[in-house]
């Protein structure tokens, strides 16, 4: 089944700065990824239906980061549905944390979890997108004086899948609508360049962002 959006309805966007694209930035606060092309696609499919879209993504964050805000930033605004995407700063970054930790599934989990339980209570509907990584290869740049290089890469993937698959336990648990992004990247990575979809196997580019987005829409009515 899908999400039904009806008039008036607030949806919240959380996570990382996959989310965030520099909202802070932007005219209307949701920045310039794939809320923004969201909003933009239901709204010029829709102008009988005006949907309240907000945008609480913040560069960096992991799980314990959200927690630390989630009353003032998303439950105190009663989003009617909430979409989040975080996961990919919990498995570390590894050479690129300055204190190198690896956060366990289990505590990942227990995060997670705490994060939907009371919207879960207020009835509010949920959409859960895993975080990804590309299979780019060779050495790139994720940011100033920031390499990632292959070896970082295999390390984050054996990470990251356990936490992939605590996102999928967790939908299923409060029937909650998976966005499976990984594995839509893995398909069209596989199709064509993975460098059309992310330079660093992290961020996605303007095409990974309009695929996030017509995968989310295809969830919603």
């Amino acid at each position: 089944m899908t999400i039904t959006l009806r008039p008036g309805s607030t949806v919240m966007f959380a996570g990382d700065s996959i989310t965030d694209s520099q909202r802070l930035d932007s005219e209307d606060g949701l920045g310039f990824g794939y809320p923004l092309r969201v909003a933009g696609e239901w709204d010029f499919r829709h102008p009988d239906r005006p949907v309240n879209w907000l945008n609480t993504g913040i560069g960096g964050h992991k799980v314990s980061d959200l927690e630390t805000r989630w009353q003032t930033d998303v439950l105190d605004a009663r989003p009617d549905v909430v979409s989040l995407l975080v996961g990919v700063n919990d498995m570390g970054w590894h050479t690129l944390d300055p204190d190198g930790r690896v956060i366990p599934a289990e505590e990942f989990a227990a995060g997670y979890d705490r994060l939907l339980a009371p919207l879960a209570e207020a009835g509010t509907e949920l959409i859960l997108v895993e975080p990804f990584l590309l299979p780019i290869r060779g050495t790139v740049m994720a940011g100033p004086g920031a390499q990632i290089d292959d070896a970082v890469r295999e390390e984050w993937r054996a990470d990251l899948d356990p936490k992939i698959q605590v996102v999928r336990e967790l939908a299923r648990r409060y029937g909650a609508h998976l966005l499976a992004a990984d594995g839509m990247f893995a398909e069209l990575a596989a199709a064509s360049d993975p460098e059309h979809w992310s330079a660093d196997g992290v961020h996605p580019t303007p095409a990974g962002h309009a695929a996030l987005a017509a995968a989310w829409l295809r969830l919603v009515a």
